[in-house]
Order: C-alpha cells, then sequence, then structure tokens
C-alpha cells in the first residue's frame, strides 16, 4: 500500500453552535421547539430514502444491497433507505428538537406529491458527492451508486421552493429553519481512494469539494438561510472499508491507541482543516448568518478511543455485518447480499456495515453535537429540546 504523511493537525476543532439570530424564529421552551423544520443536503450519512425513490428497483434481485434486510432492523424494522441498522444523526437532531423525522424529497413522487414539507425536508441522496459526476467520469472514476451531487440536491431545494412558497414567505421559511449541510464530501475521495488512486492526487480534490460547498452555503444564504451547520469528514481510517483496502503489515501504518490507519486520518484532518478555513472567511462575509462547524472526526474518534465507555464491546473497528474477513467486510459480499450477516446486537459495534456506522454510534455522535463536549454553548443551553431521553445516559466525557 502506499502511503503519505500529512502535517499533523493540532488546532482543537470546536463544533456545533446552534444558536438564533434572527427575529423570526419562534423559540418555544415548553414545547422544545427551536426551530420550524429541518433541511438537510448530502450523502449516505443523512440520506433518509431518496435513493430509493430515486432508483426503486423493479423486484428484490436488482435492489442495491442497502435497500435489503437487516439494513433498518433495530429501530424501523424493515429498510428505509437508510444506511444504518436505524436512524442517523439527522433523525437524533430532529427527535431532540421535536420535529417528526425528515421525508426524503424525492417521496413526493410516489405520494401524489402530497407529502407535507413544513417541518422538514432530505435532499441528501446516497452515493452523492460536492463534486458534479462529471469531474469523476473525465478521470476515470466510477461513481457505482448514482449521478446525484451537490448541485442536484441544490436544484431539486429550488424546485421545491417555487412550488412551495412566494418569495418572501421563503425567506421566513429559511429563516425558521436550521440547514445541515451533510456531510458532503466523503464520497468524493471515497470513490478513488478504494479505487486505487493514489493520495496525492486525492488530495487535490479538496480545495475543489470545499469550494464546492462553500459556494453551496452562499447560495442558501442568499436564498434566505441564517442558521447551516456544515460537518467535516469522519476518522475515514478506522472504517473498516479502508482498513480492509489498505491492509498494511507496517506497523507504523497504524495508530498504536486505536488501531486505525495514520495517513487515512491525517487526509480527513487536512480536509476539515481546509474545510474550517473557508467556513471562516464566508462568515465573515455574512455577519448575519451562523455558520456552525461540526466536527464529525473527533465526535467519532473518541469511539474508537474509549469504546468501552460507551457500551461497545469487542473489536470495535470490526463491522457487525459483513461476509468475513479480518474487519468482517467485503466489497463483493456487502451487507445486505447473501453470505453476509448481521452481528447478533449493533448495539455493541460502531461500525454497521464497513462504510457506516450502527444507530448506537449516530446516537452518541448526535449527543456529541447536542450536549457537548464538542458544542459551544450545548443546545440545550440556548434552546430547550423536545427529550433526550432516546439518547440515553449522559456520561461525563
Amino acid at each position: 500500500m502506499a502511503s503519505t504523511s500529512l502535517a499533523p493537525l493540532t488546532t482543537a476543532f470546536t463544533i456545533i453552535i446552534l444558536t438564533f439570530l434572527n427575529s423570526s424564529i419562534t423559540v418555544s421552551a415548553s414545547a422544545g421547539i427551536c426551530y420550524k423544520s429541518i433541511i438537510s443536503f448530502g450523502d449516505s450519512l443523512a440520506d433518509t430514502g431518496n435513493l430509493f425513490h430515486l432508483d426503486s428497483p423493479s423486484s428484490s434481485s436488482d435492489a442495491p444491497h442497502f435497500f435489503l434486510p437487516p439494513y433498518g432492523e433495530t429501530y424501523f424494522h424493515h429498510p428505509t433507505g437508510r444506511c444504518s441498522d436505524g436512524r442517523l444523526v439527522v433523525d437524533f437532531i430532529a427527535e431532540s428538537l421535536g420535529l417528526p423525522l425528515l421525508p426524503p424529497y424525492l417521496a413526493r413522487k410516489d405520494t401524489s406529491g402530497s407529502l407535507d414539507f413544513l417541518e422538514g425536508v432530505n435532499f441528501a441522496v446516497v452515493g452523492a458527492t460536492a463534486l458534479d459526476g462529471s469531474f469523476f467520469r473525465e478521470r476515470g472514476i466510477d461513481n457505482p451508486a448514482t449521478n446525484a451531487s451537490l448541485a442536484t440536491e441544490l436544484g431539486w431545494f429550488k424546485d421545491m421552493l417555487q412550488s412551495f412558497c412566494k418569495k418572501s414567505d421563503c425567506k421566513d421559511f429559511l429563516q425558521s429553519s436550521l440547514v445541515l449541510m451533510g456531510e458532503i464530501g466523503g464520497n468524493d475521495y471515497n470513490y478513488p481512494l478504494l479505487q486505487g488512486r493514489n493520495i496525492e492526487e486525492v488530495q487535490s480534490f479538496v480545495p475543489l469539494v470545499v469550494q464546492t460547498i462553500s459556494s453551496a452555503i452562499q447560495e442558501l444564504i442568499e436564498l434566505g438561510a441564517v442558521t447551516l451547520v456544515v460537518p467535516g469528514n469522519f476518522p475515514i481510517g478506522c472504517s473498516a472499508s479502508y482498513l480492509t483496502y489498505y491492509q498494511s503489515s507496517k506497523k507504523q501504518d497504524y495508530d498504536t491507541d486505536t488501531g486505525c490507519i495514520k495517513w487515512l486520518n491525517n487526509f480527513a484532518k487536512y480536509h476539515n482543516q481546509v474545510l474550517q478555513s473557508e467556513i471562516n472567511r464566508i462568515r465573515e462575509l455574512n455577519p448575519h448568518a451562523t455558520i456552525i462547524y461540526a466536527d464529525y472526526y473527533n465526535a467519532a474518534m473518541r469511539l474508537y478511543r474509549f469504546p468501552n465507555k460507551y457500551g461497545f464491546k469487542g473489536e470495535v473497528l470490526k463491522a457487525c455485518c459483513g461476509a468475513g474477513g479480518p474487519y468482517n467486510y467485503n466489497s463483493t459480499v456487502p451487507c445486505g447480499y447473501q453470505p453476509a450477516a448481521s452481528c447478533d446486537d449493533p448495539s455493541l459495534y460502531v461500525s454497521w456495515d464497513g462504510l457506516h456506522l450502527t444507530e448506537a454510534a449516530y446516537r452518541w455522535i448526535a449527543r456529541g453535537l447536542l450536549e457537548g463536549p464538542f458544542s459551544t454553548p450545548p443546545i440545550n443551553t440556548v434552546c430547550s429540546p423536545a427529550s433526550t431521553n432516546f439518547l440515553g445516559p449522559r456520561l461525563e466525557y
């Protein structure tokens, strides 16, 4: 495996500041409603069913593996199009704010357009990239899931606004909404890295990916958004898929505390550093807006460093659902296809299928965003959440 060393990043990352700048936002402590709606963009970390409605299979034999059991088994008891055994971070945020789980925007075409998006709507799509698909096709990089990009999702959003509200009403709607910008951009790196491209080439994509995210943020602000949450990348060097693909006999490639691949995590931190710098620039240009950096990297990293503290047992880097191998991950037999099988108790695992996390892991990450210690101030100090009981007992971190 070819590896490289990126300069270690020593900046401590602060994540989410969920606050209110616009007087049109009604905060009801008694009802626990901080925002009237959530608008979500992103990829498989946030998709609540858009790809399912974008590419509905004619039979189970044609279905992508994440449309099949055991996906969804923990909470929904059936597949929903979410790439997990249950709920995602966006689901936990919605529940904490007293809002319903976000319907996928594309579900409207299967419900005669009768879906109500007043309290939230999700545009995230499994496999989506920040950059347009043409960027990858020109470089011979395959996107096996979808041609959707961040521009595609923004296009759907603007189409919805045209039929959903008048211009002045749209501004009110956006000002009273929490906008979740992903995570988006991870697949821009996943596809080339998991197809054998070298890290130097993929590192050159980072400024383009971040600029694309930046342009989307600016466009949403111009449309009326005032509070946006922009997550960084996860520690990909702890992912069973990467650990399998880049398995190495060199001990120096691995973090001695976690077993994660150091150079891949350094790459994720590099993306996050560039993204934060760009967020700071946008903040200066838009002082009326609150743009929040969500530190997904460190929110997840604690689960790998201290798994027992958070209820994760056994080999924390192994996937719950898979078909064997050192990390229970095999890209040719993914979770959902035979003979891959789920573990007995997904709540004891961080990794669900080698690429995505379990509901239990997403619950802890959501808690880190909603209550801290990463958020400053925690969400429950600036608006009274409807309930955080579903997040489980609070721990000292």
